[in-house]
């Protein structure tokens, strides 16, 4: 299932802005993100996207991935992707985009036949930890992870197994990437309570400890690296140096520039701080490059997606369309599209213009949009009491819930009817069984007058976010896990639950073990939710 609605936002201006800490230099940067399509199809919160020429990949914490045509975004035949049995970290196409990699909370790296959806291999750290990032190599031959038992493992994709592995860290590795012409590899850490360290390594000949660390290079933790592909071609090396630009970000909510020099034919590696760039409000959970080098996309716990020119290094458009955190953020490979994917369940896809361009044929455009979630057009503005029975049963599709559209409109829920449902109607007499299903329909119900008199202020926390709570107790988490069926739940609570039942709360289904995965993500992101309210 997705929605296609073509609709330009034009996202806060910020090469003007007051709200950057230091001043840069003006650029002549003028970008509209136009949504071109928003993808539903997920049950559960989006982690992670890709795209290659032809294909874009979204994966979940529903245990799935999905394959998607780049052209009309029709689902692909070999779509859905099975095999993972936890949330996935990560994913990224091969350069040639005929296989797509992935790595879990399940631990386990897969490496997919995009056109057969095939496993074509499952492999783990040899410590059988949770995997955190997987990254290409420029020519597909060898694929990096990061994990956390604090290694790094360098593969051969052809003979599928671990060249060699890097330790250094001390803390679980949260991002790698290897260097344009593959000589280097980066890799940083969470850092636990401290700063989180980038160290670089030698991918080529196989030094195993690390040419240099950068020690607390974000207060709290690192959560992505990545290097510029232009900095770092033959073209920008001189006879004696080479010379990269890093990207990074992390849980102090600054993206970071870096400059790597290494000298040729030595061990000799520098990194130094080129600058900072301040604007998000709450941690940077990832960042990409354009393929062309000329931007940086980075996505944050504010929910906000923020655009960067690299060489006036100024934010120039910050997207705020998604109604909670956005945790992964791709561009296409021509530059000219974004993918975000965040934990409202949706991926939203951006066609990035030029408004010098565009702005002499543009007219009549309204700033912001529809809610997600509600009936569309008129009826979005109006009290849910006055909804029909297909308002209703388009609410319902829109929630993900549209397996019940048909006994609604048989028992004649209108707007009314549905204000004054009770959990024991919708499981007795509409045969809503699944608590999750129950939960998810009252709770989005109760919102509605809210939302629709403020439209205009999607995704601004007004109380407490919806996944600090648990779906059982409906209270913020205190130890939040993740069990086999892909959802978090407070501990306590999860484990009461299994005292009497063997089925998933949210689905009804059963749950395929009784193991419960910290989700310290999660747990972070509450505890500083809590320091701040």
């Amino acid at each position: 299932m997705f929605v296609s609605r073509y609709r330009v936002v034009h996202g806060k201006d910020l090469r003007y802005s007051n709200d950057m800490s230091d001043r840069r230099v003006r650029g002549s940067d003028s970008i509209v993100a136009s949504n071109i399509h928003t993808i539903t199809a997920h049950e559960g919160d989006v982690t992670a996207v890709a795209f290659s020429n032809t294909v874009l990949a979204t994966c979940s914490s529903d245990k799935t991935v999905r394959l998607w045509s780049n052209t009309d975004f029709l689902e692909l035949p070999s779509s859905p992707l099975l095999g993972h049995k936890y949330l996935i970290h990560c994913c990224e196409f091969s350069p040639l985009g005929f296989t797509l990699a992935t790595c879990s909370q399940d631990g386990t790296l897969r490496i997919w036949d995009i056109k057969t959806g095939e496993c074509v291999l499952c492999a783990s750290h040899p410590s059988k930890c949770a995997i955190r990032v997987c990254r290409f190599s420029s020519d597909g031959a060898k694929l990096v992870t990061g994990g956390d038992d604090e290694t790094v493992c360098l593969w051969n994709v052809a003979e599928k197994r671990i060249i060699r592995s890097f330790k250094g860290h001390d803390e679980s590795v949260t991002s790698t990437a290897f260097s344009p012409d593959d000589s280097y590899i980066v890799s940083c850490s969470s850092g636990g309570d401290l700063g989180g360290d980038m160290l670089v390594w030698d991918a080529s000949f196989g030094h195993g400890k690390n040419l240099t660390r950068v020690h607390d290079c974000h207060d709290l933790g690192v959560t992505c690296c990545s290097f510029s592909p232009k900095c770092g071609m033959p073209d920008s090396h001189s006879d004696s140096l080479k010379k990269y630009l890093i990207a990074t970000c992390g849980n102090d909510n600054l993206v970071k520039l870096w400059n790597l020099v290494a000298e040729v034919g030595s061990i000799n590696v520098t990194v130094k701080l080129e600058t900072m760039l301040p604007g998000h409000k709450d941690s940077v959970l990832w960042l990409c490059f354009s393929p062309d080098g000329n931007h940086i996309a980075s996505c944050s716990l504010d929910k906000t997606v923020r655009l960067w020119n690299v060489m006036t290094q100024q934010a120039i458009i910050s997207i705020d369309e998604h109604l909670s955190y956005v945790s992964f953020c791709a561009f296409s490979k021509d530059s000219k599209y974004l993918a975000t994917a965040s934990n409202d369940r949706t991926v939203k896809v951006w066609k990035l213009s030029d408004t010098s361009v565009i702005m002499a044929n543009l007219s009549g455009y309204e700033e912001g949009g529809i809610t997600p979630g509600y009936p569309s057009n008129e009826s979005s503005q109006i009290p849910n009491e006055a909804w029909s029975i297909e308002e209703v049963c388009q609410w319902l599709s829109s929630l993900g819930l549209g397996v019940y559209e048909e006994t609604f409109r048989k028992n004649a829920i209108d707007g009314k009817e549905l204000n004054g449902l009770t959990a024991h109607d919708l499981e007795t007499v509409l045969g809503v069984a699944p608590l999750g299903h129950r939960s998810k329909i009252l709770r989005n119900r109760n919102l509605i007058p809210e939302r629709s008199s403020c439209i205009n202020k999607i995704g601004e926390p007004s109380t407490t976010p919806e996944e600090f709570l648990c779906p059982i107790t409906h209270e913020i988490m205190k130890e939040p896990v993740i069990a086999s069926d892909g959802y978090t739940y407070d501990k306590l609570a999860m484990l009461s639950w299994l005292e009497k039942e063997q089925r998933s709360p949210m689905t009804n289904m059963n749950l395929t073990s009784a193991e419960l995965v910290p989700n310290r993500t999660l747990k972070m992101m509450i505890q500083k939710f809590l320091q701040n309210n």
